[in-house]
């Protein structure tokens, strides 16, 4: 196995859907991180999480864990490459940045790769809105309404979207409240605080309050 030398800064990001598939869960990044750098006199800086909502487009901890490589002269690390693919906040934030980054699950990809990464992204969310628009013009043009009862049952479809990607948010952080009150914090105003502290926004992006880590724990 190749040895590695230096500091390195690990960056996770979990989403509120579909989250585990395809070995993107909290645990199965921190894994790949960890095997990768198995062997040499390496240093582990500092390990950021993000929880991503929705198509939320600021990075906090991303940005963080980018200072934290500039101040320490380390490597940024993540798990997989082909979550860049789809992640097009990120692909900008590190092409400006400047820093070296290791994907763990392809250590010979180089900011050529990623800019391919960004270029392809930004192809397909286009033709994705293109042929979105050609169907409902076609629909259209058949004589099909797209409102009516048709707009009831998209409603409870979204209701139960929103359900569901409430679910897997409160997957993701509930390991987080578990190892924080593991640690000795025990009240939920506490865990609060501490989850807001650690950088992790609440669902609505906002600063964490007992009654919504309550609701975590509740799901």
């Amino acid at each position: 196995m190749t040895a590695h030398f230096g500091k390195f800064i690990a960056y996770y990001r979990v989403s509120t859907d579909k989250q585990g598939q395809s070995g993107l869960g909290l645990d199965a990044q921190r894994q790949a991180v960890m095997t990768y750098l198995n062997g040499g006199p390496w240093k582990l800086i500092a390990e950021h999480t993000e929880v991503e909502t929705g198509k939320r487009a600021d990075r906090p901890e991303l940005q963080k864990a980018l200072a934290a490589c500039r101040k320490h002269k380390g490597k940024l690390i993540i798990a997989k490459l082909d979550r860049l693919s789809r992640n097009l906040a990120f692909i900008a934030t590190l092409m400006d940045s400047n820093v070296e980054f290791i994907a763990a699950d392809n250590p010979h990809a180089n900011r050529l790769t990623v800019h391919i990464l960004a270029a392809v992204a930004e192809h397909e969310r286009a033709a994705i809105s293109e042929r979105t628009k050609a169907a409902l013009a076609a629909a259209k043009h058949r004589g099909v309404k797209l409102g009516g009862p048709r707009l009831a049952a998209a409603r409870k479809a979204s209701i139960k979207v929103r359900s569901e990607a409430a679910d897997a948010f409160a997957a993701n952080v509930r390991p987080i409240i578990k190892e924080i009150q593991a640690s000795g914090v025990r009240s939920l105003r506490g865990v609060a605080r501490a989850l807001t502290a650690r950088g992790f926004r609440s669902p609505r992006g906002r600063d964490w309050s007992d009654v919504q880590v309550a609701a975590v724990l509740r799901r």
